[in-house]
C-alpha cells in the first residue's frame, strides 16, 4: 500500500485538468454519495463546484434527502427504494445488497455518460447495489477514487469499531464470536450474515485493480487501519478534509445575551445527530460536574426527544441550517468540547478553531489531527477533560 499525504481538493482538480488534456477533451468526472447534504455532500459538492468552474464536466449523484437539480445533479434512488432497502437491512444485516432496481437506473446513467474517473463517497447510506456498482466499475475503462469517510468497506457489519475494541475485521468479521455491534448503524436483527458479508465485500471490492482504483482517506489513523485490512493492496492518498474558512471566522453573535449566558465559562458542543458514540452522556455528566454559577454548557443539533431530556442549566439547541449562526455560535464559547469516541477527521474541531475558539477532544481515531492551535488539546477521556475545563485550561 502506497500513501501519499496531504493532497487537497485542488490537487484533485489539477489531476482530472491533466488527465483531460492527454484526452484532448475536458474529463468527464462522476461522483457518488449516500446524502446530498451534510458533512460527506458538502465534500462531494465542492469539488464538483470546482470542477465545473475550471472546465470539467463533472456529474454528482446522492441517494437520499434532496430532489434532483439538473441532469448533472441527480438523485439515484427511489424513496421507495431505500426505505425498502432499510428494512431489509433491519431484517437479514445485508445493506449494500439491494436497491437493484434503483441501481440499474444509474448504471445506464454512467453508460451514458461514459465516465473518465467515478469519486465513490458513502456507498453505504441503504441506496445503492454495491455487486452491480462494481461489477460496472471493474469491467469499465474508467479510474476509480474512493474517499472513505468511515471502515464500514472493510468489515462485515459497522462503520467503527474502535470503541469495543473489537479486531475480527482484520481476518475475518464473526469468525471467532458474534459481531459485538449489530444493536449500532446498521441496525439488525440478523445475526447471521456477518461473515457472509465480510466474504462478499472483500471479493467485491478488489475486483478492481489496483491501478484503475486508488482509496482517499481524511485522516492518517483511518489510512493505518486500511492497510490491515483486505484493502492494504491499493494506494491509498490522505488528504485531511477542509472548511469554507470564509465562513467559518471569528463571527459576531447575541447567543450569550439571547440565552442568558453571560459572563460565565461556556462549553460548547456540536453534532448532527447526537448520540452515544458521539459523546452526548458525557456532556449530560460535564454539566451535573460543573458549577452553574461559573460554567454553562451548550449543545447544537439535539432532536426534540433529547432537547426534552436535557438536564436544567443547559442550552439546547436543534440543528441550525445557518453556517453562519454557527460560526457565531463557535466564536462566543470559550471552550469547544468534543468528547466523541469514535470518529475519522472530525470537521467541528476545524470549524471552531477557525472561529477562533480552542479545542479539547478525545484522543481517538484522526482526531488529534485536526488541532492546530496551541491552546488546543488532546485528552485520554472524560477526567481529563474536565479538570482542564475547570481550571479554565
Amino acid at each position: 500500500m502506497s500513501q501519499t499525504q496531504g493532497l487537497t481538493t485542488d490537487a484533485l482538480v489539477d489531476e482530472a485538468l491533466a488527465l483531460g488534456e492527454c484526452l484532448g477533451r475536458p474529463l468527464r468526472y462522476v461522483q457518488l454519495n449516500s446524502f446530498y447534504n451534510g458533512s460527506t455532500g458538502t465534500i462531494m459538492r465542492n469539488l464538483h463546484h470546482e470542477l465545473t468552474e475550471r472546465g470539467v464536466d463533472s456529474y454528482i449523484f446522492w441517494g437520499r434527502r434532496h430532489n434532483t437539480i439538473s441532469d448533472h445533479e441527480q438523485c439515484c434512488a427511489s424513496k421507495a427504494g431505500y426505505l425498502s432497502h432499510g428494512a431489509m437491512t433491519r431484517l437479514h444485516d445485508r445493506m449494500g445488497f439491494y436497491s437493484k432496481r434503483d441501481t440499474a437506473k444509474l448504471l445506464k446513467r454512467l453508460d451514458e455518460i461514459d465516465p473518465d474517473v467515478v469519486h465513490l463517497h458513502n456507498i453505504h447510506g441503504y441506496y445503492v447495489n454495491i455487486e452491480m456498482l462494481f461489477s460496472w466499475l471493474a469491467s469499465h475503462r474508467c479510474q476509480v477514487k474512493w474517499t472513505l469517510h468511515d471502515c464500514w468497506a472493510f468489515t462485515g457489519h459497522c462503520a467503527y469499531f474502535t470503541y469495543v475494541k473489537c479486531a475480527q475485521w482484520q481476518s475475518h468479521c464473526a469468525y471467532s464470536k458474534c459481531c459485538p455491534q449489530l444493536d449500532t448503524y446498521p441496525i439488525t436483527i440478523s445475526k447471521t450474515n456477518c461473515a457472509r458479508n465480510y466474504e462478499d465485500k472483500k471479493r467485491i471490492f478488489t475486483s478492481v485493480p489496483p491501478e484503475r482504483m486508488t482509496l482517499i482517506t481524511p485522516s492518517q489513523w483511518l489510512a493505518d487501519l486500511v492497510g490491515e485490512s483486505f484493502l492494504k493492496d491499493y494506494p491509498v492518498e490522505v488528504r485531511h478534509n477542509v472548511i469554507d474558512t470564509d465562513v467559518f471566522k471569528p463571527t459576531p453573535s447575541d447567543f450569550r445575551e439571547r440565552y442568558g449566558i453571560g459572563d460565565r465559562f461556556m462549553v460548547l458542543g456540536v453534532a448532527s445527530p447526537w448520540t452515544k458514540r458521539k459523546g452526548l452522556p458525557d456532556f449530560v455528566r460535564l454539566a451535573e460536574e460543573l458549577d452553574s454559577d461559573k460554567f454553562v454548557v451548550a449543545l447544537v443539533g439535539l432532536s426534540d426527544r433529547q432537547l426534552k431530556a436535557l438536564p436544567r442549566g443547559v442550552v439546547g439547541l436543534k440543528r441550525t441550517n445557518s453556517p453562519q449562526e454557527l460560526a457565531g455560535i463557535y466564536t462566543t464559547a470559550d471552550v469547544y468540547f468534543n468528547p466523541t469516541v469514535e470518529d475519522n477527521y472530525p470537521t467541528v474541531n476545524l470549524e471552531a478553531e477557525a472561529c477562533g475558539t480552542p479545542v479539547i477532544t478525545y484522543d481517538t481515531g484522526g482526531c488529534r489531527e485536526t488541532l492546530h492551535r496551541a491552546d488546543s488539546s488532546f485528552v485520554a477521556g472524560f477526567d481529563q477533560a474536565l479538570s482542564m475545563i475547570e481550571k479554565g485550561f
